[in-house]
């Protein structure tokens, strides 16, 4: 073994109640995976370091990390080379924490530090197209809070930093849910009102984020997306309903089924039923994806 890499990635919360598939937040629960370049061949090895699940993870060329590894080295002109990968899953997997973006932000992040080159605006496309919206690869790649959007085919984001006031408390239901399960749930059109609510709570999300935490309750109020989902996490939904009659900026992370609560306390009402969840406060990451040599 002659090179290798060490990428620390953070997983994310998406949407944030109204900014669906636009707003993102990284959190400070953190995937590792480290890198050898070897002579030739592949070995990926996975080990659950709070994961909570990891048994049908691939091993092969299929997994993530290996994928964005591959792509970003032939965007960058480099042939890649024989590989070593040990990765550290402490994201919980299909819970709406931005597992998968986190592994495609690694593996981008290890492409090109294979290649030699800086992070740049092109690490945010390749990893966005993997999933085809760009809030959780943003936060994980960028840290902080990232407002994403999609011009003329090309993703871009904006980081913005949160007010150190915040800390956001998970909920993380031990059921599993699909992205492309839930996202079969929305409807192909919304009614004009609730299109328009959604865009003025997004925006008012920002400064709620930013500089008027106290504006989070109904900053976080949705009509686009939580409800024509709740049908596929009922708990969660009805937890959501429970904390946000509390006054707790309560929304679903990402795809579910795991409960955000935007909290300044870092914790939930000592009597709120969290029968079936694991609940913690996770910090906010605010550098994103670090690579380091080994």
């Amino acid at each position: 073994m002659t090179a290798g890499f060490r990428a620390t990635v953070p997983g994310s919360t998406a949407n944030l109640g109204p900014g669906f598939d636009a707003l993102g937040l990284a959190l400070a629960r953190h995937d590792v995976v480290e890198l050898q370049v070897t002579d030739e061949g592949l070995k990926v090895e996975v080990f659950d370091a709070g994961a909570g699940g990891i048994a049908d993870v691939p091993t092969d060329e299929t997994h993530l990390v290996v994928r964005a590894i591959r792509r970003a080295c032939a965007h960058l002109g480099v042939r890649p080379p024989g590989l070593h990968l040990r990765c550290f899953n402490n994201i919980p997997h299909a819970r709406g924490l931005g597992s998968s973006a986190a592994a495609v932000v690694s593996g981008v992040a290890l492409g090109y530090a294979l290649a030699g080159v800086p992070l740049d605006d092109e690490a945010l496309q390749l990893a966005a197209e993997f999933e085809g919206h760009a809030d959780n690869a943003a936060a994980s790649l960028l840290g902080g809070l990232v407002v994403a959007w999609c011009e003329d085919g090309r993703f871009r984001a904006e980081r913005v930093t949160p007010a150190p006031s915040i800390r956001p408390v998970v909920a993380v239901s031990a059921v599993r849910s699909s992205t492309d399960a839930t996202r079969g749930l929305l409807p192909a059109q919304v009614p004009h009102p609730d299109a328009a609510h959604s865009a003025g709570r997004a925006a008012l999300s920002v400064l709620a984020m930013t500089t008027r935490p106290e504006l989070l309750l109904a900053a976080t109020e949705d009509r686009l997306h939580q409800d024509y989902r709740a049908s596929a996490y009922p708990a969660s939904a009805e937890l959501v309903r429970t904390l946000r009659a509390r006054g707790i900026a309560a929304t679903i992370s990402g795809a579910g089924p795991t409960v955000l609560a935007l909290t300044t306390t870092g914790e939930l009402p000592p009597d709120a039923d969290v029968t079936g969840f694991d609940v913690a406060e996770l910090g906010v990451d605010l550098t994103g994806v670090q690579v380091a040599a080994l």
